[in-house]
């Protein structure tokens, strides 16, 4: 295969590497922990399966400035979750709905009392509170479940709403009035179904599922075919950690996530009397469960106990989560490239803090980032111009040499020595930005920071742009690069290159126009350089 084609590859690689971004998450695989010890996994099955029955929601309903929660007053359940102020993926008019209990859509939040035997300690009674509305007037409120005296024993569910809050407070209220002490555990799980959230696309598809984080085993993704593996094997060998001494665990989609907070930031860890049990896995009634058994203190004859977790659900704002938790920020699903993709997500963040819009921000990262590939850059634009520049001559060498294809081989490699072209020169260049390129493509797509956020006519930075001005400079912009690209001496590549900006104006029509933005400000800046460099190096050779 001739060099010449190589470069014709080459030339063409940053456009088809956006392609290949389209299903990098198909190839995403999360690296593997540690199995555990066999007395983690004993204790493991040891896990309680009382409260697995979802009878019908008895509603009571709690409005804040930032939410609208729908609590079972029998079980205490949290059945439902709407963020006021974010809309809908799929109808702008509506508020997003993050937790929900329809048939459609299953993903609730719970909290349970259980002994030492694994029994769900209220199983035949039912909360009651107070009244069915409530709605927060001033920086907090309170909910009260109170569930009547069984057994000697007194149990109220508290749950606190705070002002501009996605934090949700669930306390436990035990008072033991029988004669002898009580030892209980607390269980708080997430659970959901399979189902792809709202809005979900070919080309914005990010990991949905449980995930966990602890000191010992780090972020880790627990994928649902790891469970569906494991519920029809009867075995427990999904990947994670089972023990914890703090961290979180729940459930994370695009843009939300769910999590039950075992140490808050700065605060105490919830697992002081003992390890905490996480507790990932695919149930029964075909829902998952991603949660956390929690040793408490025992309660002596007489005496009561309050019991405080703290319940995250929300979007995966920055700003937010990482106040929330240690490392709450790994939910932004960056894929294998996160350690490219925080730090320019942490710049991105911080010309926001400057500038006030992300729109521009993205503007400012693009020219950033640009200025400091140019090394690179320019080295695989200089290969690229010399290479347009001697084209004449090389098509003159074909002609000469016609299907002598060793002849012709031998007359283009002195050809490139005289002018001191490495036909290969723009392809280590381009693989060296690469990572750079993909991390870029993770940050535009899961930062939630983007939605809702305006720019010029767009209203909407993570949603395609409504005019399609963006897609179609697109198109020009990746157009007038390949006529200064050097020109395929391959008909089929020439073809190609003539094809791809219409191919991938198409797929840009689907793209959030915050990722639109990046790369039609890239493809300007590309332009411009590639430019000056041709016209530069083409009067060197004319000189």
């Amino acid at each position: 295969m001739e060099s010449n084609n190589e470069l014709k590859r080459t030339a063409v690689f940053a456009i088809i590497a956006i392609l290949t971004l389209m299903v990098w998450n198909y190839f995403n695989p999360q690296p593997q922990q540690p199995e555990q010890a066999a007395a983690q996994a004993q204790q493991q099955a040891a896990a309680p399966v009382a409260g697995n029955d979802l009878p019908p929601t008895k509603p009571i309903t709690v409005s804040t400035d930032t939410l609208k929660a729908v609590i079972d007053e029998n079980s205490g359940d949290l059945r439902g979750l709407d963020l006021l102020k974010h809309n809908s993926a799929v109808d702008a008019s509506k508020t997003f709905t993050l937790l929900s209990d329809n048939n459609e859509h299953k993903y609730l939040v719970q909290s349970l009392l259980i002994d030492q035997k694994g029994n769900y300690l209220l199983q035949d009674s039912s909360f009651k509170a107070s009244q069915n509305n409530y709605t927060l007037n001033g920086d907090t409120l309170e909910v009260r479940l109170s569930a009547p005296e069984t057994n000697g024993v007194q149990v109220d569910k508290v749950y606190t709403f705070r002002k501009g809050s996605y934090l949700i407070d669930v306390r436990f209220d035990i008072t033991n009035h029988t004669d002898a002490p009580l030892k209980l555990d607390g269980v708080y799980r997430v659970l959901r179904d399979n189902s792809t959230p709202e809005g979900s696309g070919y080309f914005n598809q990010t990991y949905v599922g449980p995930v966990a984080y602890t000191p010992d085993g780090n972020f880790q993704k627990v994928p649902f075919k790891d469970l569906d593996d494991d519920f029809e094997s009867k075995r427990d060998r999904a990947d994670y950690q089972r023990t914890a001494t703090s961290g979180w665990v729940g459930f994370t989609q695009h843009y939300f996530t769910t999590v039950w907070v075992l140490q808050p930031k700065d605060g105490n860890s919830i697992c002081q009397n003992g390890n905490c049990l996480l507790d990932i896995k695919r149930r029964s009634d075909n829902l998952y469960s991603a949660g956390v058994r929690v040793p408490l203190p025992a309660i002596a004859a007489g005496q009561k106990l309050s019991v405080p977790a703290e319940l995250y659900a929300g979007p995966q704002e920055y700003a937010v989560i990482s106040k929330v938790a240690d490392r709450l920020e790994l939910v932004k699903d960056y894929g294998r490239t996160h350690v490219v993709a925080a730090p320019l997500f942490g710049l991105l963040n911080w010309l926001h803090s400057l500038i006030g819009n992300w729109g521009w921000s993205i503007v400012l990262l693009t020219i950033i980032v640009k200025t400091l590939l140019l090394p690179l850059t320019n080295a695989s634009y200089r290969s690229m111009a010399k290479m347009r520049a001697v084209a004449p001559k090389l098509e003159m060498l074909k002609k000469q040499h016609g299907d002598d294809r060793m002849a012709l081989q031998q007359a283009m490699m002195k050809m490139y020595k005289d002018e001191k072209i490495n036909p290969l020169g723009g392809c280590l260049p381009m693989l060296l930005q690469f990572p750079v390129f993909i991390g870029l493509y993770w940050v535009l797509l899961a930062s939630v920071e983007l939605r809702q956020a305006s720019w010029g006519w767009v209203s909407d930075l993570a949603r395609p742009d409504p005019l399609y001005i963006l897609p179609i400079l697109m198109a020009l912009t990746m157009y007038i690069q390949t006529k200064l690209s050097p020109p395929p001496s391959d008909p089929m590549q020439a073809k190609m290159m003539k094809i791809m900006p219409l191919a991938f104006s198409v797929m840009f029509f689907f793209f959030p126009a915050g990722l639109v933005l990046y790369y039609v400000v890239n493809n300007l800046l590309s332009m411009g350089q590639q430019w000056l460099i041709n016209r530069k190096i083409n009067g060197a050779v004319k000189s």
